[in-house]
């Protein structure tokens, strides 16, 4: 971090990292109220349904793994979308406690009002940028993808 008393501007990895970081949350929060107030689907919610929707039929563990996320906080989130009726959840016969997530004809028409409301709020966000500073951009955020996963694939 800086240290006290300091008042140069220039750019530093941590001058950086910490403006990318605020940005990355008022990115995200602003998606996330779009994708409520439009899809009424939450950006949480709508990550579950994308996951089921290009994975197929998961056990919540599964699910859990595939986003990232604490078990309890998906089990949390497929039990909302259950309320809804986007997602259908079946006890295996083996194993009570094993639930699996299955996407709902309805949960793929909530998901797609979601997509499509994710896609106009990051192209009313990202269309000012040229195709140039697109391109740099995306260069520069799997650059830093790179130093952070070491997966060069992105």
């Amino acid at each position: 971090m800086e240290e006290h008393g300091t008042t140069t501007t220039a750019s530093t990895p941590e001058r950086v990292g910490l403006s990318f970081l605020t940005l990355a949350h008022s990115l995200r929060e602003q998606v996330d109220q779009h994708l409520t107030a439009t899809a009424g689907l939450s950006l949480s919610r709508t990550k579950v349904l994308q996951a089921l929707a290009g994975h197929g039929t998961l056990h919540q563990a599964e699910l859990a793994t595939v986003l990232g996320q604490a078990p309890r906080s998906v089990t949390q989130i497929v039990e909302g979308l259950e309320r809804l009726g986007l997602v259908s959840r079946t006890g295996h016969p083996e194993d009570r406690r094993r639930k699996t997530v299955a996407l709902t004809p309805a949960g793929r028409t909530a998901l797609a009002a979601a997509e499509e409301a994710g896609t106009h709020v990051l192209r009313q966000l990202f269309g000012p940028l040229t195709q140039r500073q697109l391109a740099d951009l995306e260069t520069l955020l799997s650059l830093v993808r790179t130093t952070l996963t070491g997966d060069e694939a992105g």
